[in-house]
């Protein structure tokens, strides 16, 4: 695997308190007076944030607590049933409500998309994703004009290059590159000084420990102007941590990582 680094690359961090962050989401688009209305548009946000999945053609399916899904909603209801609460309640955000309705997942193409500035691809590698010429250019205009993907859920060498080469097609000059301990995501929130793997339930063996593919990877693809607009999470299921966040045999520092790291994602982005 190669991954690229910059060990000279520095930021000024960016502090983001509670309180002001309905005033600083510039991405939002909607005011809360305008979210009573758009809440009887199933077409538009019903508040300033949704987790919004990308979808996107795979012959894989998925079972979650009895729901047979797409490989893309891996996880699906609960991983946001669980967190969508929790993001509620730390923050100031406007979140949608964590049910049916409220779960919007678009193709690249889908012009609705641009209403959404939170992006989330579910296991990429696995599923098959590899977006077509008109799919790589709608995703670069989505990230140029100020939306942000969150990839999460593949594991291994193979699946890494898988991915790499899928997402060149979008980006092929932009390097992937391990996220700095001082970049603003990594504090913007929580302080993130400790990656701890996050494992999937499938990973957990006896005892609570992690069987996975290799040590964690945080990455990130950076624009001209050093944002960050795609963290990905190698060797991580942030997801499936949501997803048993209930569950008594599920590790809760594991949770708790899971959590944090979410959390810093949807403010980091949600402001820059």
């Amino acid at each position: 695997m190669e991954i690229a680094s910059r060990p000279g690359w520095r930021r000024q961090t960016t502090r983001v308190i509670v309180g002001v962050c309905l005033a600083t989401l510039l991405l939002g688009g909607i005011s809360v007076s305008q979210t009573a209305k758009r809440r009887n548009d199933p077409d538009l946000p019903s508040a300033e944030f949704h987790i919004t999945r990308l979808a996107f053609g795979t012959n894989r399916r998925a079972n979650s607590r009895g729901f047979n899904t797409p490989m893309w909603a891996v996880d699906y209801p609960m991983a946001e049933v669980n967190f969508l609460p929790a993001l509620s309640r730390l923050t100031n955000l406007s979140v949608a409500p964590a049910v049916e309705e409220d779960i919007r997942h678009f193709e690249l193409t889908d012009e609705r998309l641009f209403d959404y500035p939170f992006l989330w691809l579910q296991q990429p590698a696995a599923a098959g994703w590899n977006p077509t010429a008109g799919e790589a250019e709608a995703l670069r205009e989505y990230l140029a004009r100020g939306g942000f993907l969150l990839v999460d859920d593949f594991h291994g060498e193979s699946e890494y290059y898988a991915f790499r080469n899928s997402i060149a097609r979008v980006f092929p000059d932009r390097e992937i590159i391990e996220i700095p301990d001082n970049d603003p995501m990594m504090s913007i929130f929580f302080d993130l000084n400790d990656r701890l793997q996050i494992p999937g339930e499938r990973h957990l063996t006896f005892g609570g420990g992690a069987a996975m593919s290799g040590p964690p990877h945080w990455l990130g693809i950076y624009d001209e102007k050093q944002r960050l607009i795609v963290g990905i999470n190698y060797n991580i299921d942030m997801g499936d941590a949501w997803e048993h966040a209930d569950d008594p045999y599920y590790p809760a520092p594991m949770t708790g990582q899971a959590y944090r790291l979410g959390v810093n994602y949807v403010i980091y982005a949600m402001t820059h």
